[in-house]
This record gives structure tokens, sequence and C-alpha cells, in this order.
């Protein structure tokens, strides 16, 4: 390996396991759906690296749009029942296109399909845990993908980057890539001219500046290079590597990571309860706090007393995940609250010797509560 490369781009070309996600746009086109050379361009990268001794999950969007042509649909549909009923078309397609592509190479395929609420719960968020790693331990190539067909607005991803990221820390993986029809991240829109690429991003001050669109080129996709940001922002957080860049890129990306823009890990890997608070349990309420309660819960670890809360917002229960709020209105936490809405109004702001016994327990405690960024 060269040894130009940057730390994080070595440390991409050497991942054991690796999470791949692949865009709608990148498989598929709106006049004939599924384009079956892109996809097997795709597998066949996948599969060098498998055979290298990698475990790969990949993480593909493509069955809405892959259902668009079948069913006559020239663009893609904006209300749910037909986008569920373009996904129900498309996603039979897509997996018969994998298993078809990646026999080829001796491999076997594990659909599995995902809604939100199977990482926000944390019962299911554990079942989806196993059955990847099981198949990885089998030496299957899982291809996990949003349920569109019974997702509903509410429970949506919105977009398979922030899936990936929830992914690739499911499995403990070493390394995160994201190809789409852009070769990497640019300061400026790179279809106006003008605009440089950003080859590395070590931290947030390497963002500065940097505008990301919050929708992608094609109208086939419903992410953008602002949700693939997003998502190296979360997984980066959480101690993985990140990789963006092309899927006409994708053979270079799994192999010396040479191309499009390294985004390096910037904290530690968390435990999959800490990971869980931070990034994909549903947060049902906010907790205002006072200053002293932000030192004490963000810099000093501690758990949240009555004393620092300020307000309370939202209908939430015992045990239900809630967000910590500054006085400026930034989220600076997530974590479990040990009440229901209802009974903290009366509790907020009084020390605990003001309380009666049954009261004096913490708000959030420390165990149960994760500082964000």
């Amino acid at each position: 390996m060269s040894d130009e490369l940057s730390a994080t781009r070595q440390a991409v070309a050497t991942a054991q396991r690796i999470v791949v996600k692949v865009g709608s746009s990148s498989l598929t086109t709106t006049e004939g759906g599924l384009d079956t050379d892109r996809l097997a361009a795709l597998v066949d990268a996948v599969a060098k690296r498998v055979a290298s001794g990698c475990q790969v999950v990949l993480v593909s969007s493509g069955a809405i749009a892959a259902g668009l042509a079948p069913l006559g649909l020239r663009r893609r549909p904006r209300d749910l029942a037909t986008q569920q009923a373009a996904a129900s078309v498309g996603q039979q397609a897509l997996a018969h296109a994998y298993i078809e592509s990646f026999s080829r190479y001796q491999l076997t395929v594990g659909q599995v399909l995902l809604t939100a609420e199977d990482v926000m719960r944390r019962g299911h968020y554990r079942n989806a845990q196993r059955t990847l790693h099981r198949l990885l331990g089998l030496g299957a190539v899982p291809v996990v993908n949003e349920n569109d067909t019974v997702a509903t607005t509410e429970i949506r991803f919105g977009d398979n980057d922030r899936l990936a990221a929830l992914v690739s820390h499911l499995v403990g993986a070493d390394a995160l890539i994201l190809l789409s029809d852009v070769d990497a991240l640019y300061d400026g829109d790179p279809r106006h001219g003008g605009a440089s690429v950003i080859s590395e991003v070590n931290g947030d001050a390497d963002m500065i500046g940097v505008r990301a669109g919050s929708t992608g080129a094609s109208g086939l996709g419903t992410g953008g290079m602002a949700s693939k940001v997003g998502a190296a922002r979360v997984a980066c957080s959480s101690g993985i590597p990140v990789l963006l860049t092309s899927s006409a890129n994708a053979e270079r990306a799994l192999g010396l990571a040479d191309v499009g823009t390294a985004f390096a890990a910037t904290g530690s890997r968390l435990s999959a309860r800490r990971f869980w608070l931070a990034h994909a349990a549903d947060a049902n309420g906010r907790l205002w706090l006072d200053d002293g309660a932000v030192t004490a819960v963000v810099k000093k670890r501690r758990s949240l007393l009555a004393a620092g809360v300020t307000a309370v917002e939202g209908a939430f229960d015992g045990g239900d995940v809630v967000e910590l709020v500054n006085p400026a209105g930034d989220v600076v936490a997530r974590g479990v609250v040990a009440y229901d809405a209802a009974e903290l109004p009366e509790l907020i702001g009084r020390s605990s010797h003001q309380l009666p016994p049954e009261q004096r327990r913490e708000v959030v405690h420390a165990d149960d509560l994760v500082p964000l960024r």
C-alpha cells in the first residue's frame, strides 16, 4: 500500500468487516428500472473484497426505483401508497438481481428488510444485530434495505445513508463506504463549476463553509450530499471511518481506498446500548436544563437531577428516551427518563433534600445518558 495514503484510507483499505451503501441512482434508471450492468459491476467489487477475507454488508437502495418501470410509472411517486406498491414490485426484482449476480462467485445473499422501528425499539435492535452477525458468520452477504412496503411516514429512515451508519455499528464494522452518483465531497455544487474536492475530513473544522445539498440530482433517491455527510458524522463519532465516492469508483473504493473523500473516525466505539440511545432510539420528549446541569451532564458525565431541569416538553412515560436541551435550545444529550412527564413539573428546580424520599432518584441516571457533540 502506498505510503501517501492517509491513515483513514489505510484503515478503510485494511478493514476486515465493512458496510457498503449504494444509492438508487447508482443501480437504476427511470427508463429501464434496474441497470443490471451497474449492479454486476458493484457485485464484482464486493466479491473481490470478500475473496480477500473481508466480511461485507451491503445496504442497497433501489427497490422503489426498480419498481417504477414495471408499473408504468414515469417518476418516483410522492404518495406513500404508490411508493409502497412500487417497492413491493421492485424489491423482488432487486433481490433476484443480487442473488443471480452474487451466484457467479458462489456467494449466498441474505435479504434483511428493516424499518426505523426495528432500531428504535431496543428488542428489535438486538434481533437485527443477531441476524446480521449470524449471516456473516455463515459466509453470506447480507443485503439490507429499508422495508418500504410497510414503512410509514412516521417510521421511515428517510434515506439509506442513515440506515447504513446504524447498520455499521450494529455489525461492529471497521469501515463504512458510501457510494452514490457523486465522486467526492465538494466545497460547493460541482454542477455549477468552481467547486473543489475535499479529500480528507478530519473533524468539523474541515467542514466549515461546505454547502451540502439535501436532495439527489437524479430524482430517484431520497438522500443527497447532506444526508451522506450526516451519516458519515454518525459513523465517525462512533469510531468508524468513512469513505465517500461514486459507484463508478466501487472497485477502487473497495480496494486501495484512494478515491473520494475520507472521513476520519473522531470518537470512540460506543456500547450497543449507548449507540442506540444516541442515534437510533426515538425521543418522545425534551427536558430543558440550566447551565449548571449542562456542565454536569456533558462535561462531568453525571446524572441529571430535578434541580437542574427548567422545563418539560412532550408526553412521555418513565423508561422512554428524551432529549436534554441547553438554555439555547441545542440538544446536548439523550437519555432514559425515570419519571412520567406528568410527574416532573412539581419536581423541577428543587434540590433532592426538598423532595419526598420516594422522589429523590435521578431524573436521568448517568448510566442511561449519552452526551452528544
